[in-house]
């Protein structure tokens, strides 16, 4: 298996978001960085060239072999922002009822647009698969959790 090549970067995550093209896009990145950081707590961090993530979680594969992510993330992507949501989606089933127009992955949330979603439900969501993964996945001790 190789090594995973979405690690942690020093990109700045305000230039990052500043270069998104489309203004509506590029506006909505900066109200989800806001949402995330009141959400963790956290700095956010670029991971490889395109995700802005926080925190950050260590798994284990059925090999034994490691690898890191971050806790809950976003991408401005051309077709839709797409919301990483580590936990899942099978014990949220009520709270994607009332979310509003979006599409689901295996982790993944994607939105054409926050104007199409009800941020209070998004929020709750965040919080929710958040506090289900630190308490699942101890914050790492080397202060870069």
């Amino acid at each position: 298996m190789s090594e995973l090549k979405t690690k942690p970067t020093g990109q700045n995550v305000l230039d990052f978001i500043d270069q998104v093209e489309d203004p509506v896009k590029r506006e909505d990145c900066h109200r989800l960085l806001k949402l995330m950081q009141d959400v963790t707590h956290e700095a956010p961090q670029m991971w490889g060239s395109s995700i802005i993530g926080f925190e950050r979680y260590v798994y284990k594969y059925a090999s034994g072999k490691t690898g890191e992510w971050p806790i809950i993330g976003f991408s401005p992507r051309k077709q839709n922002l797409t919301l990483y949501i580590m936990t899942g989606f099978d014990d949220y089933e009520a709270l994607l009822a009332k979310l509003g127009k979006h599409k689901l992955g295996k982790s993944c949330l994607y939105v054409k647009r926050l104007a199409d979603i009800d941020m209070d439900v998004l929020k709750e969501l965040a919080s929710q698969s958040v506090q289900y993964m630190r308490e699942t996945y101890p914050r790492r001790g080397d202060g870069e959790g």
